[in-house]
């Protein structure tokens, strides 16, 4: 357990340095920058080894924290689900930061990005050991912040500034769910820590309405941080941001938080069909419509963004069936395919100094390392043989077939969604991931682009070498202590969607010859520019929500500055006045006060007249 709190403090440290070196030292920023980011890499592997397979989980409980009614504990937990999760976390995290030293090299705030960067690790590292909702509360928000800042890096882009809201405000709603999903499943169990709440599932004190409830609540922060169906806009528009966040953002951190803790609560996910269904619906409409976005998009990493989207949906689809490990498998493949694309598109915008795909073409050979390794990430995500996005692929399909026939947590009938959906994603996903490859590497394009140094490359190459192997894939069920091992091929679904791949690869290299290297998309038609602008998701919620919320706050400005503020301001003004008229009638002479006196007597006398008469 010490090793991993040395992975968050390791972390915690280095962004404390880097904030105190700033610009004095700015190799000394990038040396902890690094060196944080490789110590908890190194105390990842020391936590997780213990833990992998049929190993015991380790906790421990650090502090109590008085509430006056049910307490909160600093507890954390070490198990084969989060040995996993930090190795891959802090892996992409030490990739991502030995990328931004040459990617970032003369940028003029690297010292905060680095910092941020770290702080951010700790976080996302945090809710992975943290074995209290509330402990993993404070990691989930604390990423939520993080991003926010990373997002609007390049604040003074205003596309960056928006991005950075509206992820902050989308993830913010879906939060409010999460905490009363916390209330909820606490107070149902007594404890807010997460091995309490599982027990209480398992002998059956935790059941019925109160767990549906629970695991619904709990759905919104997940369909919010992993955007997903109705929150899913905010990820494409987080694209402003560096490449390398990106990267770090879309691989294995911030979005694939939502799958870890559906994966980290399976036993309350899993007792709650409702739920689970609910959570299959989500994930099938998300996989399809944004793999339909992504096939229209005119931005590299917009593309590759929706795909992340699709991606995660199919993690989610993976869990909703009962494929447990087939949803960890896919996660973790995913987080080195997406953190090479993500990292190779940083290269090719450092070179041809844009990610649009209008810019690019026929760099195959001026990027030769570029081209290698992105065309792997490319073929795993695509879900090509032997690559490690074909294995999990066809897990989580297979999951679906095997809950589809014989039942599942979700039931039957989801079960079929999700299957159909996701072999329908199968098809779209080959044929945007194909056309991208065609569009940035073959073709015409600009001349005297080159490749950045073996800081950026380096790590192309050993996630590139991740993906093909996919090694990490084979021994994911060895890893997560499943037994029996589930297959690691279902004959009949590897072969639909390798056929379903190689037609759509081959209908969209049609349309690209037939368009002399141009844009198969446009062979969409009048559907392009609806699917490019999302089916107008945004525009439906700002006349939904924005221009609603911002009537009524623009009323009750008109409302306070026309009707109240007259009042407030007209009765001050009449105490100041009557204040006047009182001070006028103390002249200080007596005669006066007496004239007074005897009127008032006198007007007092004559009323009580009338009124007895």
């Amino acid at each position: 357990m010490s090793a991993a709190i040395v992975v968050i403090l390791a972390q915690a440290i280095a962004m404390v340095a880097c904030l105190a070196i700033g610009h004095r030292s700015e190799l000394g920023v990038r040396v902890v920058a690094v060196g944080g980011a490789a110590v908890s890499w190194l105390a990842a592997l020391a936590a997780a080894g213990p833990h992998v397979g049929d190993a015991l989980a380790s906790d421990g409980s650090y502090a109590t924290v008085a509430t006056g009614a049910i307490p909160i504990d600093v507890a954390l937990r070490v198990d084969a689900l989060s040995a996993v999760m930090l190795v891959l976390a802090t892996s992409v995290a030490l990739a991502v930061q030995i990328y931004s030293v040459a990617y970032l090299h003369d940028h003029p705030r690297y010292p905060s990005y680095a910092s941020i960067v770290s702080l951010f690790t700790a976080a996302m590292t945090l809710v992975v050991v943290a074995d209290d909702l509330f402990v993993l509360l404070v990691g989930w928000e604390a990423m939520g912040i993080c991003s926010y800042f990373l997002i609007s890096q390049h604040w003074e882009l205003p596309e960056a500034r928006s991005g950075a809201v509206k992820a902050f405000l989308l993830t913010r709603i879906g939060d409010v769910g999460l905490l009363f999903g916390i209330f909820t499943l606490g107070a149902a169990a007594g404890s807010y820590r997460i091995s309490d709440i599982e027990a209480s599932v398992a002998s059956g004190d935790l059941h019925g309405r109160i767990v549906t409830i629970g695991a619904l609540l709990l759905l919104c922060g997940v369909v919010g941080k992993s955007a997903q169906f109705p929150l899913h806009t905010w990820l494409p528009d987080a694209m402003p941001g560096p490449t390398p966040i990106s990267a770090l953002i879309h691989a294995a951190t911030m979005v694939a938080a939502g799958v870890f803790l559906v994966a980290r609560l399976y036993a309350v996910f899993s007792a709650s069909q409702v739920a689970m269904t609910v959570l299959a619906i989500f994930a099938s409409i998300t996989m399809l419509g944004a793999a339909l976005f992504a096939l229209a998009q005119d931005d590299l990493k917009r593309v590759l963004a929706w795909s992340t989207v699709s991606q995660l949906a199919y993690m989610f689809g993976g869990l909703a069936v009962g494929g447990y490990t087939a949803g960890i498998m896919h996660l973790l493949s995913h987080g080195a395919f997406k953190a090479l694309l993500f990292l190779a598109a940083g290269v090719l915008a450092h070179g041809v100094g844009s990610t649009s795909l209008a810019a690019m073409g026929g760099l195959r050979r001026q990027l030769p390392v570029t081209f290698v390794t992105m065309t792997i990430g490319f073929a795993a995500l695509a879900g090509v043989v032997p690559m490690a996005g074909f294995f999990t692929k066809d897990a989580v399909l297979g999951a679906a077939l095997d809950a589809a026939e014989h039942g599942g947590p979700s039931g039957t009938g989801s079960a079929w969604l999700v299957l159909v959906c996701g072999l329908l994603t199968v098809v779209v996903t080959a044929a945007y991931s194909f056309r991208a490859w065609l569009l940035v590497f073959f073709g015409q394009g600009p001349a005297g682009v080159h490749e950045g140094s073996w800081l950026m490359r380096g790590p192309l190459v050993v996630l590139a070498v991740l993906t093909a192997e996919g090694g990490v894939v084979v021994l994911a069920p060895a890893l997560l202590g499943e037994v029996p091992r589930p297959d690691l091929v279902h004959a009949p679904i590897a072969i639909i969607t390798t056929l379903l791949m190689l037609v759509s690869c081959a209908l969209t290299y049609g349309e690209w010859w037939r368009l002399e290297s141009g844009d198969p998309a446009a062979s969409l038609g009048r559907w392009r520019r609806p699917l490019a602008r999302e089916f107008l998701v945004d525009e439906a919620y700002d006349l939904a929500f924005v221009r609603p919320v911002r009537a009524a706050a623009t009323l009750t400005v008109d409302t306070d500055r026309d009707v109240v503020a007259p009042y407030v301001f007209g009765s001050g003004a009449a105490a100041v006045l009557l204040g006047r008229l009182v001070r006028r009638a103390q002249t200080g002479r007596v005669q006066t006060y007496l004239t007074i006196v005897v009127l008032g007597v006198a007007a007092i006398a004559a009323t009580a007249g009338v009124m007895a008469s």
